[in-house]
């Protein structure tokens, strides 16, 4: 039996989401890394099925200010996924790369929004590429759309997007930890925040693929 709404996932569902989000986000952490020229690991993620201004409560309310990612899918697997950037772990990510200590978005030169940009690419690449593998299924991504805005702004997209799945959007919760050979940062958490809105035929063919019903 389909989806007809996202609230109708069942836990089965929701885990096999989880363990998407725990590939893609190993992914991600191998491919941050690399970028980044260092050592970047894990905490698991949260994936929970939330409404927009849930998600915008956990952000810290409508007028906190983030880096916002969005891509679209097309293909097998279509919809949008919306990487969100806390300001904490961009001044983290920059600070280690750049050797630059940025207190605000606006302080980041052109070089380094290019930086921030392609931190997203890695995130949602990530998650896309775990999907696909999974699944079998192939995608295709537009190119980033990269905004600097209150988290009420920004959300507004997912807003009018979710609401014909539901009102509800797939929140991932995504941690990051630094190595020691950031010495300022060491042990430090980073936040950064995957907003996945498939459209409901995509991931009824996911889960059909996979096996996992209703």
């Amino acid at each position: 039996m389909s989806l007809v709404t996202i609230d109708e996932l069942t836990d089965v569902q929701l885990d096999v989401l989880r363990e998407i989000g725990n590939i893609g986000q190993g992914n991600a952490a191998t491919s941050l890394s690399a970028f980044s020229g260092g050592c970047v690991n894990i905490a698991v993620p949260d994936v929970s099925v939330l409404g927009v201004s849930e998600v915008m409560e956990f952000m810290g309310g409508p007028d906190e200010v983030v880096a916002g990612i969005m891509v679209r899918m097309t293909g097998a697997v279509c919809g949008m996924m919306l990487t969100i950037l806390r300001r904490d772990f961009v001044t983290k990510m920059v600070d280690t790369v750049f050797d630059h200590r940025v207190e605000d978005f606006g302080e980041l030169n052109d070089i380094e929004r290019s930086f921030v940009e392609e931190i997203g690419n890695i995130l949602s690449g990530s998650y896309l590429n775990a999907i696909c593998e999974l699944s079998g299924l192939s995608a295709d991504v537009s190119v980033p759309d990269v905004t600097v805005d209150m988290v009420g702004a920004i959300l507004s997209v997912p807003a009018i997007e979710s609401a014909v799945n539901g009102s509800k959007v797939l929140f991932i919760d995504d941690g990051f930890m630094f190595s020691d050979k950031y010495e300022r940062y060491a042990g430090q958490k980073a936040s950064c925040h995957m907003i996945f809105i498939p459209e409901l035929s995509s991931l009824n063919r996911i889960f059909s693929v996979l096996g996992v019903g209703k």
